[in-house]
């Protein structure tokens, strides 16, 4: 595995208080009329964790980030993020607070540039209203300089540098998932919610992601939430793992403690009778 890169400046110069991420789940429950996609979960994140779920295909996984990100309305429970109660607030509201995500099916323009993308992110940082903009005056100007060094280090650090002005649809699939990680890094987040981050790569692919994350988590201190159905990743990065199966909470702790644990093994494997 290669060793870890410099980190961009917006990573070195961080406060600590833009660090912050503790998120709260209470009693969270979510239905598609008869079918309980979560049911009753209740979850706590603190800041410079890496925190996998993970579960059997159908265990709820996506649909609790759903509900974190604003794209599902729980009909009971409430979220809370840094104190802030963020139940029903809206998906760009989410993002403004702090909470960035990358998608299980990969969210990407397919006509657009790498670069282009990424820019895309950058909106809700850009201070300049939209007559100003129109005039491109020296502050725009200058505004715009700050964003795009933000991103060309990203890329950078992303290891995206040969990319950058390709189309996103001409790119291999794990590559998508790199450029989509680097969407979300532009966001600045406080909480980066990852789901699936690993899927359909090639293990050298893999092994690159792998390094991005714990950089990410361990010099740069970045609160994940990581969903993903490798184990032998989840094992090996994450601090502490939640299971969910049938939208119930089956357990949580350290990869020794989920391995050992017989509710565990049970949803993975069956009853040993059954095998």
């Amino acid at each position: 595995m290669k060793a870890f890169r410099s980190r961009p400046s917006i990573m070195i110069n961080r406060r600590e208080e833009d660090k912050k991420a503790e998120l709260a789940i209470q009693n969270l429950r979510l239905s598609f009329g008869g079918v309980i996609a979560v049911k009753d979960v209740d979850l706590n994140v603190h800041t410079g964790e890496l925190m996998a779920v993970i579960g059997p295909n159908g265990a709820g996984k996506t649909s609790m980030l759903n509900c974190i990100t604003g794209f599902y309305r729980a009909q009971q429970g409430r979220i809370i993020f840094n104190g802030k109660d963020i139940t029903n607030l809206h998906t760009h509201e989410l993002v403004g607070v702090g909470i960035g995500r990358t998608f299980q099916n990969i969210e990407l323009f397919p006509g657009m540039t790498v670069l282009a993308n990424m820019t895309l992110a950058r909106h809700i940082h850009c201070q300049y209203s939209f007559i100003r903009s129109c005039f491109f005056s020296g502050a725009v100007r200058k505004e715009e300089i700050r964003h795009r060094q933000i991103l060309e280090e990203i890329i950078d650090f992303l290891e995206m540098q040969s990319i950058r002005k390709k189309t996103v649809g001409s790119l291999p699939y794990g590559m998508m998932k790199r450029v989509e990680l680097g969407r979300a890094l532009a966001l600045e987040p406080m909480l980066l919610i990852l789901d699936e981050p690993f899927a359909g790569m090639n293990m050298e692919e893999k092994e690159d992601m792998v390094r991005f994350l714990l950089e990410l988590n361990q010099r740069w201190g970045l609160t994940m939430i990581l969903v993903e159905h490798d184990m032998s990743i989840v094992m090996s990065i994450a601090q502490r793992i939640m299971v969910l199966n049938f939208g119930e909470k089956l357990g949580e702790g350290s990869a020794e403690e989920i391995s050992a644990n017989p509710d565990v093994i049970k949803a993975y494997l069956g009853e040993a009778e059954e095998l």
